[in-house]
């Protein structure tokens, strides 16, 4: 079915996103409600990447296929080199979408380059965040692109996601802002492959300062523990951040 053009040079069919230029001249993009970022196939190439990343670790083809897949693979990235934004400022890269505490479901939508949490990003898992107040709770599988000891996921893989696991939670206490401080404990080995649950709790919130905590758990048993602290950042100074920012990028008026 032929797409629509929405009068800004988007084409919009069957409720994906497609890429088009807006009125100031930069590329813009419109999908489906809440995930403005969503098609024209973005989602798709993380996730190809994703698991060239995985074999990439866990093959162990004939040889000379690594080099040939190697020299596709730069093809491939020449391929979208091209389209790389040239700006001074780097691009936002999150949902320009806010919505209150009590219309929040999840973090996932909001964060789609996240490097723990995005779809987007061929880093990320990625960890599913989805709120169950007043708990935030997460989901993910770490393939063995994550592995640190045989076996076992790498500590390193999880505090980063621990650092957003309580985000999530400070999210929808409506109390979010910059790490200062993430203790973890690792209480046991963490595996590859095994269906990991988080889930956070806020536990304090003061004029300056959000404290949270968090576990990780495997079949039923905790493997590690979680305390951070984040500065409690006005929610009305980072909206003046963010127009400031629209204004010198010349995306607003």
């Amino acid at each position: 079915m032929p797409g629509t053009s929405d009068g800004s040079g988007t084409t919009v069919s069957d409720g994906a996103a497609t890429e088009g230029t807006g009125p100031d001249g930069r590329p813009r993009r419109t999908g489906p409600p809440g995930r403005p970022w969503s098609g024209g196939g973005r989602e798709e190439l993380a996730a190809a990447v994703r698991r060239l990343m995985e074999l990439t670790v866990t093959s162990a083809p004939p040889p000379g296929v690594l080099a040939g897949a190697a020299a596709m693979v730069d093809a491939v990235s020449d391929l979208l080199e091209f389209a790389v934004p040239d700006d001074s400022e780097p691009v936002p890269r999150f949902s320009g979408y806010d919505v209150g505490v009590e219309e929040r479901t999840g973090l996932t939508d909001s964060m789609p380059f996240d490097m723990v949490a995005g779809q987007c990003n061929p880093l990320a898992p990625p960890i599913e965040l989805w709120f169950d107040p007043p708990v935030a709770r997460g989901r993910a599988v770490f393939s063995p692109t994550y592995e640190g000891a045989p076996g076992w996921v790498h500590g390193a893989a999880l505090a980063a996601s621990f650092d957003i696991i309580l985000t999530a939670a400070n999210v929808l206490a409506d109390a979010a802002g910059p790490t200062v401080e993430l203790t973890i404990r690792y209480r046991r080995p963490t595996l590859i492959g095994v269906e990991s649950l988080f889930e956070s709790q806020v536990t304090e919130v003061t004029e300056r300062r959000t404290h949270s905590r968090g576990v990780l758990m495997q079949n039923g048993k905790v493997t590690v523990e979680a305390v951070g602290e984040f500065v409690n950042i006005d929610r009305d100074k980072i909206a003046a951040l963010h127009r400031m920012r629209t204004r010198h990028d010349g995306t607003a008026g």
